[in-house]
């Protein structure tokens, strides 16, 4: 199915978040998140069951995600932290390097033709676009240079001696 591009324009943090909330409960393989630091919501329970789902949905589903900080996600992302030890082939969580850290427009990509973009981490201003590969393209383009300047920074399993 061919469907037709749509785009939404966000003007606050509470449609920015439903906009998250939407990407993340489309039939996808693929979504990859950058964000300054994840907010409570990636920790909140209903968050997490639709992440939970989406893993189950398929094995080789993937969820990609890197951020600045990390300092925040044992407090904030308990239950997000228990779905990466639950599914530790499918979630990665990376911390930028210094190269990296200037990047400062958080944003979500659902496979090639999804993504929501916050022009800045201090702004909640931003775009959901739907069913727009060309558009969806240069963020996952910027996510894998991003990623490419990031290290793991949350295992799934403590290895202990």
């Amino acid at each position: 199915m061919n469907e037709q591009a749509s785009e939404q324009q966000l003007n606050g943090m509470a449609e920015y978040v439903a906009a998250v909330d939407d990407l993340l409960q489309r039939p996808v393989r693929t979504l990859r998140i950058f964000e300054r630091q994840l907010d409570r919501a990636f920790g909140g329970a209903r968050r997490c069951e639709t992440l939970r789902a989406f893993l189950l949905a398929d094995r080789g589903n993937r969820l990609r995600i890197v951020v600045h900080e990390t300092d925040n996600l044992g407090r904030d992302c308990a239950r997000l932290l228990a779905l990466q030890r639950q599914f530790p082939h499918a979630i990665a969580i990376h911390e930028t390097h210094t190269e990296a850290r200037r990047a400062s427009d958080p944003f979500a990509v659902a496979d090639e033709r999804h993504h929501v973009h916050r022009f800045h981490h201090d702004q909640a201003r931003g775009v959901l676009r739907l069913h727009d590969p060309a558009l969806t393209r240069p963020f996952i383009d910027r996510f894998e240079e991003i990623w490419s300047f990031s290290t793991p920074s949350v295992n799934a399993t403590t290895l202990g001696l």
